[in-house]
């Protein structure tokens, strides 16, 4: 039996038969999908945070974590204007903040389980505490857009977290052996399961189709017990992510951070990084904190103690939040899909924008995100959409959408810049600058002023709204957005009055200084 002296075994192949019972599971398999699409998300002027927006916005429980953790008192604006929408949230938190919280909070959607839920959440903290030292050090790093170190920091353990979940009794083996003291955890893991946890997750993150310089960044640094100075950015990256997982699973244990322990870490780590003994604790007590506070943002509960292995049942299980930001942002809605407390929303909504332009740094096109964003969640649509004027192709072309195939309904969503005789609603519309609030699309009189490319591609709305963009005169373009069901609640004056208070800091970022 190797001693706990013994050198780590040569790491092995992933038998396959554990992989594909690991990764062929519906929710596994859906989970890898989801990661894989929101790692290849990259922060641009092209659209990428557009994307990410789409991302988050597309699962109304992420949508509402992203938020209350923009709201807390680390990101919460100086004015304390409440953050609303996601494109606000992505520009107070950071593109890769948001991201990096869109991945952990997929892992921890995914892996709740009941009956193992005390041992996954073990595995879940240790993961989302890596991530947090991973986006520090990369934060210190004269490295630019090091975000891998943050996203490989969240997936380092993604092996022992999908063995707790889905082979419980073979993570219960492994911890028994380690805390015999006789084995490392590579040392078990490769004896229960014939390979190491570390090569058990680059294999699922290969599975996964993970971009290969994170399934790198996962792999075992050399047993030596002082680390060396990385030779390069991908030698850098793996020391972080090997020294977060670290300080992780340390930070996490119950109790008081031991002495040695922090001790250890400097020693193995320090010089390696470049951290000072002192910049190292005072590094481990601001994570402790920002632990404290995402947990209790997400309302999760502290991690229990280590589970009794030879107990028959978990008691203790994750509890996960109810998928609302709390109070004001969700109260039940109108059969039509809009929100009861739509005024409260878009009153929100309005001072976030406002702020944004008061503040003098952001781009028209953030506003006009933000004005839809604002109308999409307050209002309750299914697809919501702002079509801007495209002098090239002579049309009114969708640019940005949100909801339901978003894309698919965008790249359909134009019409010609003249109208014809007998003009259709949406030219009436802005020939008049008149705002329309249609609550049943299915009245006759209506169904006549639509055009036949929106009864094609948007044969089912039944309720929806057209705001004109017309600025000194000339027609920009229009917001639109649907819902499938009539809306007989109406628009009160006080909604219209914030929605038309919308529109117009769009028209005040249009008009030309």
């Amino acid at each position: 039996m190797p001693s706990a002296s013994s050198p780590n075994p040569d790491p092995r192949p992933v038998r396959g038969p554990l992989l594909k019972k690991l990764c062929s599971d519906e929710g596994v398999f859906a989970l890898g999908v989801s990661v894989a699409r929101v790692v290849q998300l990259v922060d641009s002027d092209e659209g990428g945070t557009q994307e990410l927006a789409y991302y988050v916005l597309s699962d109304a429980a992420l949508t509402q974590k992203v938020l209350r953790i923009a709201n807390t008192p680390r990101y919460r604006s100086v004015g304390g204007i409440a953050v609303t929408t996601i494109s606000r949230a992505i520009s107070l938190l950071g593109f890769d903040n948001v991201k990096t919280t869109a991945l952990a909070m997929l892992l921890v959607d995914t892996l709740d389980n009941g009956k193992h839920a005390q041992s996954v959440r073990v595995e879940l903290e240790a993961a989302l505490c890596a991530s947090l030292f991973g986006r520090e050090l990369a934060r210190l790093s004269a490295y630019q857009g090091a975000e891998e170190a943050s996203i490989g920091a969240l997936f380092k353990n993604i092996g022992p977290l999908l063995i707790a979940s889905q082979q419980h009794e073979r993570y219960r083996e492994i911890n028994a052996l380690v805390a015999g003291g006789a084995h490392t955890p590579s040392q078990a893991s490769q004896m229960i399961l014939g390979s190491t946890y570390d090569t058990l997750s680059a294999a699922i993150l290969n599975e996964w189709k993970i971009p290969d310089v994170i399934v790198r960044s996962i792999g075992a640094l050399p047993p030596a017990p002082v680390q060396k100075p990385p030779a390069n950015r991908q030698d850098w990256v793996r020391l972080v992510v090997s020294f977060s997982m670290d300080a992780a699973r340390a930070l996490v244990r119950p109790g008081a951070l031991a002495p040695d322990v922090v001790r250890a870490l400097f020693e193995r780590y320090g010089a390696a990084l470049g951290l000072e003994r002192p910049r190292l604790e005072d590094m481990l007590g601001a994570i402790r904190r920002e632990m404290d506070e995402l947990l209790d943002s997400l309302q999760l509960q502290q991690a229990p103690p280590p589970p009794d292995e030879g107990a028959e049942g978990l008691p203790n299980v994750l509890l996960l939040a109810t998928m609302d930001a709390g109070g004001s942002l969700s109260e039940g809605q109108h059969a039509s899909g809009k929100p009861y407390n739509a005024r409260e929303q878009l009153l929100a909504g309005v001072q976030e924008v406002a702020q944004m332009r008061a503040a003098g740094r952001c781009k028209v096109n953030e506003v006009i995100q933000a004005v839809l964003e604002t109308l999409y969640r307050s209002m309750g649509f299914r697809f919501a959409t702002v079509c801007l004027r495209d002098v090239r192709s002579g049309t009114f072309r969708a640019r940005i959408a949100f909801g339901e195939q978003h894309a698919a309904r965008m790249a359909g969503f134009a019409f010609p810049l003249a109208g014809g005789p007998g003009s259709d609603l949406f030219h009436l519309a802005m020939q008049n600058d008149a705002d329309l609030m249609i609550a049943d699309a299915s009245v006759p009189k209506i169904r006549d002023l639509l055009p036949d490319w929106h009864r094609r591609l948007l044969p089912d709305a039944r309720s929806f709204i057209v705001l004109p963009l017309v600025v000194q005169g000339v027609q920009l373009g229009l917001f639109y957005a649907d819902r499938r069901e009539a809306a007989p609640e109406g628009v009160p004056p006080d909604e219209t009055s914030l929605i038309r208070a919308l529109k117009g800091q769009v028209v005040a970022a249009l008009t030309p200084a």
